[in-house]
């Protein structure tokens, strides 16, 4: 079964989020009888980055949307804090500064892109300039619906040069929302993830659901796809978003590269070294 092409989003496709469940998990039961198989993934997951990392010809950009409360964070500590932080790095996007604010809107984006051998994980990204600027109408209608135009350029030039994208909305619905709401009151550990706005934003979930449908339909590109994951249960979110970073990776024909030294000659030195520390332990 591939995820990838279960849950990706056909080019100018015609998404309807309320007709798509947030409680599919395929043919899979629950959390426990899927544990082993999660924990492969991770591993897997390690392995490939590794791979991609030594070699050092490509990168990946990881893209994680969803509403509040979706699993974005969950998704970078479960699935992607298996690779190693040496070739992994996790930007985040909230309001932009003064400074980001006077340059256009890709600026702060494209600093952040993955150099080669790197995976890049934006959390909330480039298309927070065409969702909450269009719900709490921060700019006027006539730019933002210009961007999404901007976004699939840009994302076109990052995978000429050897980025490879996936994006990944993490779909919910309001009462899952909700009830993870009232988890973070009930955890004093979570109570930090708090905010009135959290609330205030669920007054909009109707024009954040048509905005995000928008994005999925104007931008989901073969080179550069969108996948809708049902995400109210913590494991399958997991584990689909995983699958799909393995098929990619995997599909990328990842070569270790050849060794820069005669491994000869380096064995053989070795070998030295190591009879002379027997030589020395023998005569002490």
């Amino acid at each position: 079964m591939k995820y990838s092409k279960i849950f990706q989003v056909k080019p100018a496709g015609k998404v309807d989020l309320n007709k798509i469940d947030p409680n599919f998990t395929a043919k899979h039961k629950d959390k426990s009888s899927n544990k082993d198989k999660i924990e492969k993934y991770t591993r897997h997951l390690r392995d490939l980055q590794y791979r991609l990392y030594a070699e050092g010809e490509q990168s990946l950009l990881i893209c994680l949307q969803g509403l509040d409360a979706s699993g974005k964070d969950g998704i970078i500590n479960h699935v992607l804090g298996a690779m190693n932080p040496q070739g992994t790095k996790v930007c985040g996007f909230k309001e932009p500064t003064k400074e980001e604010v006077a340059h256009d809107f890709l600026w702060r984006i494209e600093k952040q892109a993955p150099s080669k051998g790197e995976v890049v994980v934006f959390n909330r990204s480039h298309y927070e300039d065409v969702l909450v600027v269009r719900v709490h109408k921060i700019v006027p209608e006539e730019v933002w619906s210009k961007r999404y135009d901007f976004i699939n350029c840009f994302e076109k030039r990052l995978v000429a040069s050897g980025t490879h994208i996936l994006k990944f909305f993490l779909h919910i619905s309001p009462e899952e929302q909700l009830k993870r709401f009232e988890e973070r009151l009930d955890d004093p550990a979570r109570h930090w993830k708090i905010s009135e706005s959290d609330y205030r934003e669920r007054e909009s979930w109707n024009k954040y659901t048509q905005a995000y449908e928008d994005v999925l339909n104007k931008t989901s590109t073969v080179y550069a796809p969108w996948y809708i994951i049902p995400s109210n249960h913590k494991w399958f979110r997991n584990l689909a978003v995983s699958k799909i970073v393995i098929e990619k990776l995997e599909s990328l024909d990842m070569k270790l590269p050849a060794a820069q030294v005669d491994i000869n000659k380096i064995r053989r030195k070795y070998h030295k070294a190591q009879n002379e520390l027997l030589k020395i332990k023998r005569e002490n």
